[in-house]
């Protein structure tokens, strides 16, 4: 199939197909004559699986080695293990940042609700920012 069908049957854009065969993650063979990429129904089913490993976290650089693993016979799942338990402490400390920050724009949102748009005067340039600033410290 051409690139625009395993897109369409995996759901990505042609775009993604090019640059993850581009990263060596898919593997097209190339037709003869033409010299057009070719991907076979494995293709979709690695794509699928490549985008399952992004959602949990995975970088194209690890997923890289998950498949390379994978082709030579080693099981990749001691790696992947590891990979997540390293990232749960990160993933919750980034969630802690995000949802402090939608607190902050909550309570600038409320603040700034009462106050009327002000006008810079070369001592001011934004004084709702300054003063979400001053009373959320």
């Amino acid at each position: 199939m051409k690139v625009s069908e395993l897109a369409k049957a995996a759901g990505v854009s042609p775009h993604a197909v090019r640059y993850y065969a581009q990263r060596g993650l898919l593997r097209p063979q190339r037709r003869p004559g033409n010299r057009y990429r070719a991907f076979e129904m494995a293709d979709v089913r690695r794509l699928e699986f490549i985008r399952s490993a992004q959602r949990l976290g995975f970088s194209l650089k690890e997923i890289g080695t998950i498949l390379y693993m994978s082709r030579q016979g080693k099981t990749p799942c001691p790696m992947v293990r590891g990979i997540l338990q390293q990232r749960i402490p990160d993933a919750a400390r980034d969630l802690k940042a995000v949802a402090n920050l939608l607190r902050r724009m909550k309570a600038a949102a409320r603040i700034w609700r009462s106050m009327p748009d002000g006008v810079p005067d070369g001592d001011s340039i934004c004084r709702l920012i300054e003063a979400a600033e001053e009373r959320l410290g």
